[in-house]
């Protein structure tokens, strides 16, 4: 996934009611950006860190600059993190159609935001002749409080516990369900579920597991040009806190 426009670099001032951020521009001027991020952002909103922004000349958009990218530096390295949880289904989609995600590979159809369920929209629907159709659900991931275990939620997520169960439903109808977990961040080795923050996630996980819903978990890439995906982590069984 390419960004639309060039980045602008700034210095967090604040975030703020979820969807709002104050960023001081690298030329001095404070603008307020759009955060696309409903999360707690645990360990991500320091002020004074470097920020990467969008700019968009939409006149009818309130807010011009998005907030996309994080810079922090943890242990003497540099990490980039993406923060807007709008990308990762975009940025799935466009792995599976260039045959980058070989678990997912060989189906001739790609379909977003398909209604399945219990009112919900499937995040994919990889469809192909003689298979069975694939229920994929996309979540992001930028939560880090151990040395390279990422983990996911980073708040309480009744919605992901729902999609959970969704996916076993469409597993014991005989479809293939696909839970993927999303790192956007350039600083983990494996990946495992944040249970103390939200138990009641954890066990929906279990559930859908021994339903038949598989687990796959993939980290990205990120530049200031672009986020692709990089490579697949393992599932541990580890938790951080």
């Amino acid at each position: 996934m390419k960004f639309p426009s060039p980045l602008v670099r700034g210095r967090l001032i604040r975030r703020y009611k979820r969807f709002l951020a104050d960023v001081e521009l690298d030329g001095g001027e404070t603008v307020t950006a759009h955060c696309a991020n409903p999360g707690s952002m645990m360990g991500l909103n320091a002020p004074g860190a470097t920020v990467w922004l969008t700019r968009s000349d939409d006149p009818a958009r309130k807010l011009a600059y998005s907030w996309q990218l994080l810079d922090l530096e943890i242990d003497g390295k540099p990490v980039r993190i993406g923060i807007n949880t709008a990308h990762p289904n975009g940025i799935v989609a466009e792995a599976i159609e260039a045959g980058a995600i070989p678990e997912l590979d060989g189906y001739g159809s790609l379909r977003r935001e398909v209604r399945y369920g219990r009112n919900s929209r499937i995040d994919i629907l990889l469809e192909g002749d003689g298979r069975a159709p694939c229920y994929v659900e996309v979540k992001n991931v930028h939560l880090l409080r151990r040395p390279g275990l990422a983990e996911f939620p980073d708040s309480v997520t009744r919605r992901g516990a729902k999609h959970l169960a969704e996916l076993a439903d469409m597993a014991g109808d005989g479809a293939r369900a696909v839970m993927m977990f999303l790192v956007q961040r350039d600083d983990a080795d494996r990946f495992g579920l944040a249970r103390d923050i939200d138990p009641a996630y954890a066990e929906a996980f279990e559930v859908a597991r021994g339903a038949g819903v598989e687990a796959l978990v993939y980290c990205c890439r990120l530049t200031c040009d672009e986020i692709v995906l990089d490579r697949s982590l393992p599932l541990v069984e580890e938790c951080g806190g």
